[in-house]
């Protein structure tokens, strides 16, 4: 059974994203609210990007995106396969911080994906420790350090699904 439940992003969540956004746990690793809610609302109207509010018992904490792999030049992906799905995310509300939360939505969500494409990756900043832990405890394994589509190094990451029992 779902622990987590993801909602569909809308204008309305925009001003919960922008306070998270402004939290210290988040700062250096997103941008400023303004930047990244007019980048979602590009998607929103036009883009491929399938982006989710993440809830707790009704309790919404974290934001995740997952989007083709290949949609843009993104070179840290090349190798991935065709319809491949990266994952962008970050946890919100500081009072869900330290205690599984992220490691849990995040291999919900990676096996929801896994299911239906053919790789899940994530490209974290090899300096977020906090980020690149969060992701090995929720499945995804990976130590090839590649640059992006800027020039910035980034870990990719793929999720490993587990075999069925």
């Amino acid at each position: 059974m779902a622990e987590y439940h993801f909602t569909p992003l809308t204008s309305a969540h925009y001003p919960m994203i922008r306070d998270w956004l402004a939290q210290p746990h988040i700062n250096g690793w997103w941008g400023d609210g303004d930047t990244e809610i007019a980048l979602m609302e590009q998607d929103l109207e036009h883009g491929p990007t399938d982006m989710r509010i993440v809830s707790y018992k009704g309790q919404p904490f974290a934001y995740v995106q997952d989007y083709p792999a290949h949609h843009w030049d993104m070179p840290q992906y090349a190798d991935l396969p065709s319809q491949s799905r990266a994952v962008d995310t970050f946890l919100g509300d500081p009072a869900f911080l330290g205690k599984g939360h992220a490691a849990g939505y995040l291999r919900q969500r990676a096996r929801e994906l896994a299911r239906r494409y053919p790789a899940v990756a994530v490209d974290p900043d090899p300096a977020n420790t906090r980020a690149v832990t969060t992701y090995r405890r929720a499945g995804f394994d990976g130590t090839d350090v590649r640059p992006c589509e800027d020039g910035d190094p980034v870990l990719v990451m793929t999720f490993q699904a587990e075999s069925p029992a």
